[in-house]
């Protein structure tokens, strides 16, 4: 199975949750609908979303406000990446110039601001308030891992914890809201049954980013969307760096260090040769591949289902890619 069979499994939900993105983009300024209509057409794999959906229905649930959680889960999503973007500076995403290169930075953190406030207004709406505490953590904990990040930008002596707390906060949280806020639809009554759906957003979140770690050494840009190397770009001390550190021969510690410290792309090739010989790709790779399992062991005693099924596809699926 791969990701279009994963999709194909909730095809009509998936259709739903678009649609109703589509609509709540809209507004009387003109600003915001065009840069919506932009990011709509941008594409994005739209994972969080997914995660959601098949975490709903792999619970039992059979109504219709997953359609508004998946959507509130996206916009808070695409809210963080407009910001990223100008905090970056960064010129592309998904093959596309970004939102700030396009409009500028205002414009990249206004809309952004905008996701974020019509999102409350959808979580309001659901007037479900073991929900809107989900989602007021969950967007508290992405802002403070955005920090710790800024932080930790251009610092070569980020240890390995300091960083994978980078990327619970980060990244992580938000594909366990994700499957917890879908679960909750189904099972609210059921603390350790949602709980075992948020372990396995959580760790599928850590594993995906892990694989995104890897990738910016040895993707191809015309697949990713973005610029290979654009992590170290950014003077960002990403797990196979921080393993080819702290395990790498003195030189190569050097070379590591003083490349997070400048940024730049001056030395890439001899960094992407040297991460790989040290074993920090295969490292994280492997890191990745143990998030894989624990997220699959979190889930092994739901109920079997066509939507059990695709959640443990998709996440062996996200391990594999190239993307």
């Amino acid at each position: 199975m791969d990701f279009k069979a994963i999709y194909a499994v909730v095809e009509d939900d998936f259709a739903a949750v678009n649609q109703f993105i589509n609509h709540h983009l809209d507004s009387n300024v003109p600003l915001i609908r065009e840069v919506g209509d932009y990011i709509v057409q941008s594409g994005g794999k739209r994972l969080r979303p997914l995660v959601s959906i098949l975490c709903a229905r792999a619970s039992g649930y059979h109504g219709e406000r997953h359609v508004d959680v998946a959507a509130i889960i996206e916009f808070l999503h695409t809210a963080t990446l407009l910001h990223d973007d100008v905090v970056d500076e960064s010129n592309l995403r998904r093959g596309r110039p970004t939102v700030n290169a396009v409009w500028g930075n205002a414009a990249s953190v206004l809309v952004g601001d905008f996701l974020i406030s019509r999102a409350l207004q959808l979580m309001v709406a659901l007037k479900h308030p073991r929900l809107l505490d989900i989602f007021s953590q969950s967007t508290n904990t992405i802002s403070e891992g955005e920090v710790l990040q800024l932080i930790n930008v251009r610092d070569p002596n980020t240890s390995e914890d300091n960083y994978m707390r980078v990327i619970h906060h980060k990244t992580a949280k938000m594909f366990e809201s994700a499957a917890e806020t879908g679960a909750v639809l189904g099972a609210d009554d059921n603390t350790d049954f949602v709980e075992a759906f948020a372990a396995y957003g959580r760790h599928l979140g850590i594993a995906f980013q892990l694989i995104d770690d890897v990738l910016d050494y040895q993707g191809e840009a015309s697949e990713l969307g973005k610029n290979v190397g654009d992590d170290l770009a950014e003077g960002k001390p990403t797990l196979p760096l921080i393993y080819t550190i702290a395990n790498g021969s003195p030189e190569q510690a050097k070379l590591i260090k003083d490349a997070i410290r400048n940024g730049g792309l001056d030395h890439l090739q001899h960094i992407i040769e040297t991460v790989q010989a040290s074993g920090g790709l295969q490292y994280t790779v492997d890191k990745a591949a143990e998030h894989t399992r624990l997220a699959l062991d979190a889930i092994a005693a739901v109920p079997d289902s066509p939507y059990k099924e695709t959640l443990f596809t998709l996440a062996e699926e996200s391990l594999k890619r190239t993307y």
